[in-house]
């Protein structure tokens, strides 16, 4: 096989060393090998940056494995011409004796002659933007698991506090927990407590906090309310040092925000997620592919077989997920229209991911050419087609259903069938 690269080198990273192996013009022309181990403190990897650059190496290519990677790329990519991190499923070795160094010899060898393409690795503002907007998901979702087990423990105790009060941890509802934390269990006094719109379903409130609510219910619950308070104030922390870090991206966010379903935390994620360089991806096509968006291909003698998508990004996929959920619901625009024309036959969970493909569409020709969206218009799918196209199908399906249809040079009559 033809060298693509001259002098690359192969690293097989785990978590407490790295086997690297450097492939190199010998001095007879043929192609050598070197071989060795580094540890993987910062110390150790900036004496594996050191080798490598004293035999100009231009590429190096590491499989991911876990988090394990990240100091090494981080330590070589400014160092290194070509820092590359390579997906595992494509660096499959032929059966026999695995070792790492054969397993370091054999990434080098690819990453030699070209078998391999690179993974996407953000630029380091969109790294700690990623770490934030993730961090701050796995917060919000901890909070989500919180207030389901401050309902459950209600329940336990005989509260039905949630089947009166919509949101438990709003005002009222927050009172009402405080005064039972403290030693309330007096029910209408805990009915009185109610405000606002609450205030008319006291009688409802005092049947519902009639209970048997002991102690372990109360240390259990002021745990709860104290976890929720830090965990909101937690949120909020990571969200001002979000507002700090997207400052060079607000532009990108803002555009992306016209996007039906996206707000400016949606598309902040969604930044975080693939960038602001849309050239990394080159098309449309190539970033759903990526994102595991599209359905995949497997063809094999002349057939095509399962379709299932790739993988792909799961987080991206996630805030994909809920942007479509919010496009569903608005008014008279494409994404809805698409929605509606695809939950029924399709069903809620393939419509959804069709329409988060229509978004990372829009998403990239957003970022690439920087313009709002463009919306195509809720009446989209009707008028593709021409009006006496629809006015066949209509008149056709009311005759299946037993309309007799008479055509005149006035018009067009019908008479329903017979009851």
């Amino acid at each position: 096989m033809d060298v693509v690269v001259a002098r690359c080198a192969g690293l097989d990273v785990h978590k407490d060393t790295v086997v690297a192996c450097i492939r190199a013009p010998g001095p007879d022309g043929q192609r050598t090998s070197e071989v060795r181990t580094f540890g993987t403190m910062t110390v150790e990897l900036l004496a594996l940056r050191d080798w490598l650059v004293t035999h100009e190496v231009t590429r190096v290519g590491m499989e991911s494995t876990g988090v394990y990677w990240k100091p090494v790329f981080y330590v070589l990519e400014e160092a290194v011409e070509e820092t590359w991190l390579l997906n595992a499923a494509h660096l499959r070795n032929v059966p026999g004796r695995k070792t790492d160094v054969a397993d370091a010899v054999w990434i080098a060898q690819l990453v030699e002659h070209g078998l391999v393409r690179p993974s996407f690795v953000p630029p380091p503002p969109i790294r700690e933007l990623r770490a934030l907007t993730r961090y701050r998901k796995t917060q919000v979702e901890e909070r989500t698991r919180e207030a389901q087990r401050l309902d459950k423990e209600l329940q336990d105790a005989g509260l039905k506090l949630s089947s009166v009060a919509t949101d438990i941890l709003g005002k009222s509802g927050r009172d009402i927990l405080d005064a039972l934390v403290s030693g309330t269990r007096d029910a209408q006094v805990l009915a009185d407590l109610a405000r606002g719109k609450l205030r008319p379903k006291i009688p409802a409130l005092t049947q519902a906090l009639t209970g048997r609510f002991g102690p372990t219910h109360a240390l259990i619950i002021g745990e709860i309310l104290a976890h929720l308070d830090y965990l909101e104030e937690a949120i909020a922390r990571v969200s001002a040092q979000i507002d700090e870090v997207i400052a060079p991206f607000v532009i990108e966010r803002d555009l992306l925000s016209t996007i039906p379903g996206v707000d400016q935390r949606l598309a902040g994620a969604i930044i975080a997620e693939i960038g602001v360089d849309m050239t990394r991806f080159g098309t449309a096509g190539r970033l759903a592919s990526w994102a595991g968006m599209c359905p995949g291909q497997h063809e094999s003698a002349g057939r095509s077989k399962s379709g299932q998508a790739r993988h792909g990004d799961t987080h991206l996929q996630k805030y994909l997920a809920v942007a479509a959920m919010g496009a569903a619901r608005t008014k008279d625009t494409y994404l809805a229209a698409q929605y509606a024309r695809l939950v029924g036959r399709r069903g809620k969970k393939r419509a959804r991911k069709a329409v988060g493909h229509s978004i990372l569409v829009a998403v990239f020709h957003i970022l690439a050419g920087g313009v709002p969206y463009a919306d195509l218009g809720g009446d989209y799918f009707l008028q593709r087609n021409s009006p006496a196209r629809r006015a066949r199908k209509n008149l056709n399906e009311l005759k299946a259903l037993g309309w007799t249809i008479t055509e005149t040079s006035d018009g067009i009559t019908g008479t329903p069938p017979a009851a």
